[in-house]
């Protein structure tokens, strides 16, 4: 028997109402945020990201396909991992039934991770993704964006991860950053973001979210039960 509080549906309904003036008042606070973020200035692209494709060489500007904005995912997988992080895949496993929907509002999407192409190509091809993900093995691109760090970065201090220092002595870190292509080419960086300002883009979780048991994370971390999708015991 469980030892939850138990109401009439005339109850519940009164503290349903209750609850759904502050999600209300979420809502209207989370629209003037994304409404701050659509203001942001912009930076400039100034160098020139070329990156490992499943057919050669795929400089930035080409990600962006047909499309004045593009979503990267930053998804970790350094080259001398044999699979990529479980939580990114967590993210990743959403992607690819989105693309449709991100593309008639003028939005590409592709993911970009340290570990060569050939580890990308065979690892979407068993689970499944069908977006973009290029390799940035030669590249500086993941450094640039703060989601990659070398020895000399730890050597020199405390890395800076989701705009502060942090004592993390992780290779590789999660994000998501976004783009605008101008009708002259030029690019330029308009978002960033990391850590737990991914939780917005994981659908899993929203939906966990409205359940009684919630995502009930109380392993050693709590992402200790995530997996990649073909790793699961049958549930």
């Amino acid at each position: 028997m469980t030892d939850h509080p138990i109401v009439s549906r005339e109850e519940w309904d009164a503290q349903r109402r209750q609850l759904l003036a502050e999600e209300k008042q979420f809502t209207k606070l989370r629209d003037t945020l994304s409404a701050k973020r659509r203001a942001m200035p912009w930076v400039r692209i100034e160098k020139s990201y070329v990156f490992d494709g499943p057919r050669g060489p795929v400089r930035l500007t080409h990600l962006f396909g047909r499309h004045k904005q593009l979503i990267i995912q930053h998804l970790m997988f350094a080259p001398e991992w044999e699979s990529p992080c479980k939580s990114c895949s967590f993210w990743a496993d959403s992607i690819t039934s989105t693309l449709p929907h991100l593309a008639n509002r003028d939005t590409g999407f592709a993911a970009v991770s340290r570990a060569p192409i050939a580890k990308l190509t065979s690892t979407a091809e068993r689970l499944g993704w069908g977006f973009p993900w290029v390799s940035s093995e030669k590249s500086d691109f993941n450094y640039d964006f703060g989601v990659s760090f070398r020895r000399e970065d730890f050597d020199a201090g405390p890395v800076t991860y989701n705009y502060r220092e942090t004592p993390l002595r992780m290779t590789d870190l999660p994000g998501f950053s976004t783009f605008f292509k101008d009708a002259d080419g030029t690019l330029y960086h308009t978002y960033s973001c990391y850590a737990r300002g991914l939780d917005m883009l994981n659908p899993t979780y929203q939906f966990l979210d409205l359940t009684a048991m919630g995502r009930h994370e109380d392993g050693p971390h709590p992402m200790a039960w995530v997996r990649l999708h073909d790793e699961y015991e049958q549930a």
